[in-house]
C-alpha cells in the first residue's frame, strides 16, 4: 500500500481507466473504509449505491455526460439518505421529525455523504487505484438519476465515484496557497487579493503547459461560469420531489 504521503497529496482526478476488474477484497476494504466513516451523532445519513452493472453505468453515462462513469470498473453514488431511519421509526411507532425540511438536515446528509466519500477516495488511491468524483451525478437530470437508481423519498444524490485501475497519470493541480487556506485563530483580516491574484496566474500558467488538452483559462472567470451556469439548476425543486421540503422563509 502507498504511504500517507502519496495517497493525500499525490492524489489526481483519474478519468481513464483500464478493462480491469478489481479484486473483491479490495472492493471490500473501501466499502469497510465506507462504513467506518465519522457521522453527526453516529446518524450515518447516508447510502451508497454501487454500481458494477455494464449496461446501468452506461445508461447513467447517456444520463450524465460523463464517460468515466462507463469506463470505470465501479461507479459509487454517495447519497443523503433519511429514509433508513424513518423506515425503522415506523417499525417502532415512533413519529420521525422532519428535521430533512430544514437546511441543517439537508447539510447533516451532504457531510455525512461527502466524508463517506473521501474514505473512498483514499482506500482506492492507497490501493493503487484512480477515482474522479462526479458532481454532475448531483445535477445533471437529478430526477432521472433517481428512477434509474429506484431512490425512495427521503433519499437524494450528493455526487459519484468513479473507481478503477488508472491508464494515465494526471499532472498535479496546483492547489491555494496555504496563507489564504488555513487562516490561525481567525478569518484573515488582512488584504489578501495578492496572494489569490499569484494562485490565479498559478493556475492560468498551469492550463498552458499541462498534460494532455492546454487551455488559456485562469482560475477565477473560469469558477464565475461554472456558478453562472449553477444558478440554473433547480436542485429545490428536485429535493421536494424526493420528499425535502425546505422553506427558506
Amino acid at each position: 500500500m502507498k504511504t500517507i504521503e502519496d495517497v493525500l497529496l499525490k492524489r489526481t482526478s483519474v478519468r481513464r481507466y483500464e478493462r480491469e476488474k478489481i479484486e473483491p477484497e479490495k472492493l471490500d476494504l473501501i466499502y469497510q473504509a465506507i462504513a467506518s466513516t465519522p457521522t453527526s451523532y453516529n446518524g450515518q445519513q447516508y447510502s451508497v449505491i454501487a454500481v458494477d452493472d455494464q449496461e446501468k453505468k452506461e445508461l447513467l453515462y447517456e444520463i450524465i455526460g460523463q464517460k468515466q462513469i462507463k469506463t470505470s470498473a465501479i461507479f459509487l453514488v454517495f447519497c443523503v439518505d433519511f429514509n433508513k431511519i424513518s423506515v425503522l421509526a415506523q417499525a417502532k411507532k415512533v413519529e420521525v421529525p422532519r428535521i430533512q425540511d430544514k437546511m441543517d438536515g439537508v447539510i447533516v446528509g451532504l457531510l455525512d455523504a461527502a466524508l463517506a466519500m473521501q474514505n473512498a477516495v483514499i482506500a482506492a488511491q492507497s490501493l493503487g487505484l484512480g477515482s474522479c468524483c462526479i458532481g454532475y451525478t448531483r445535477t445533471a437530470n437529478p430526477a432521472r438519476v433517481a428512477e434509474v437508481l429506484q431512490l425512495p423519498q427521503g433519499v437524494f444524490v450528493a455526487c459519484g465515484l468513479s473507481i478503477g485501475y488508472p491508464r494515465e497519470c494526471p499532472d498535479l493541480k496546483p492547489k491555494q496557497p496555504l496563507s489564504v487556506l488555513i487562516h490561525k485563530n481567525h478569518y484573515r483580516t488582512d488584504d489578501m487579493t495578492d496572494d489569490m491574484l499569484a494562485y490565479d496566474r498559478t493556475i492560468c500558467e498551469y492550463n498552458g503547459c499541462r498534460a494532455g488538452t492546454k487551455t488559456d483559462n485562469d482560475w477565477c472567470v473560469h469558477m464565475l461560469d461554472y456558478y453562472r451556469e449553477a444558478l440554473k439548476y433547480d436542485m429545490e425543486g428536485y429535493l421536494k420531489t424526493q420528499g425535502f421540503d425546505l422553506n427558506f422563509k
